[in-house]
């Protein structure tokens, strides 16, 4: 309630007893003569205080309902201000309350995210040794399969090489027969096999007679003696190979200081490793 709001206390009739009050003092004082009788002063006084007291009364009463009012406005403001209290505890509950099942269901979810975390983890374990394994086993078989390239390698090369060395035999036996046509067409059918053998690597060659025996491209003849520094050759009897830059195999030569009295043509399958040519 506001101010305008209070009941209005009529002031008239306190106003009216006030000036009647001050007036009937003031008409006794004027109508007695001095000096006063203390019973008329005494009234007087009376009358006087009373009159002010009938004017003081209604703003009196008025001031304490405004008090009163002042004390009820508080009271509900203050009982208003208890309500919102409880209803924030109210909240603060509901919230509160919300909050645990928030923090369940994240303690379910962090749970589940663990235990898809190690699910992965053995996934990723079980496939790791799987691909490990596959990759031993695929590691194997490509060895295997290298093995048997190696040794197919090995073979067509070990057949190539004793083609080429009977084509060899074959044109230094031809040269002592003094038959030129014969050696040319010889010849011819030689430098084809070595063109062909080129082709995949595999080059042929022969020591020249009078160079320096070499004993890294260069070998001598079973039985033969050891070669001297600086010794000569004399002429080739076998053939040496390369294969894609690698030495296979040195030339089989003869020295000129040489004594053996073996021929070229037996001289081919006379060392150790040409009888696995041969």
């Amino acid at each position: 309630m506001t101010e305008s709001a209070l009941p209005r206390i009529a002031k008239w009739p306190f106003l009216v007893g006030d000036l009647t009050l001050l007036a009937a003092a003031g008409f006794a004082v004027k109508q007695t003569a001095v000096p006063f009788d203390f019973r008329l002063i005494a009234l007087c006084v009376a009358a006087v205080a009373i009159g002010a007291i009938l004017g003081v009364v209604p703003f009196l009463a008025e001031y304490r309902a405004a008090v009163k009012l002042a004390e009820s406005q508080n009271l509900v403001s203050t009982v208003a201000q208890i309500q919102n209290l409880e209803s924030v505890g109210q909240q603060i509950a509901t919230t509160g309350a919300k909050l645990h099942s928030v923090i369940d269901e994240a303690n379910k979810a962090v749970t589940a995210s663990d235990e898809i975390g190690r699910r992965m983890t053995d996934e990723a374990r079980n496939f790791a040794e799987f691909m490990q394994k596959a990759n031993d086993a695929e590691k194997a078989h490509l060895r295997l399969e290298a093995d048997k390239l190696r040794r197919a390698e090995s073979d067509w090369l070990q057949i190539v090489v004793r083609l080429l060395d009977y084509g060899f035999l074959l044109h230094q036996n031809l040269r002592r027969t003094g038959q030129p046509a014969l050696i040319d067409e010889v010849t011819r059918f030689q430098n084809a096999s070595r063109d062909v053998a080129r082709r995949v690597g595999l080059i042929p060659f022969i020591a020249t007679t009078g160079e320096t025996f070499d004993s890294k491209k260069h070998q001598l003849m079973e039985g033969a003696p050891a070669a001297a520094d600086g010794a000569l050759i004399a002429d080739t009897v076998a053939a040496g190979y390369t294969y894609q830059g690698q030495l296979i195999r040195p030339a089989v030569v003869v020295l000129t200081q040489s004594t053996s009295t073996v021929s070229p043509a037996e001289a081919v399958t006379t060392p150790a490793d040409q009888q696995a040519l041969l």
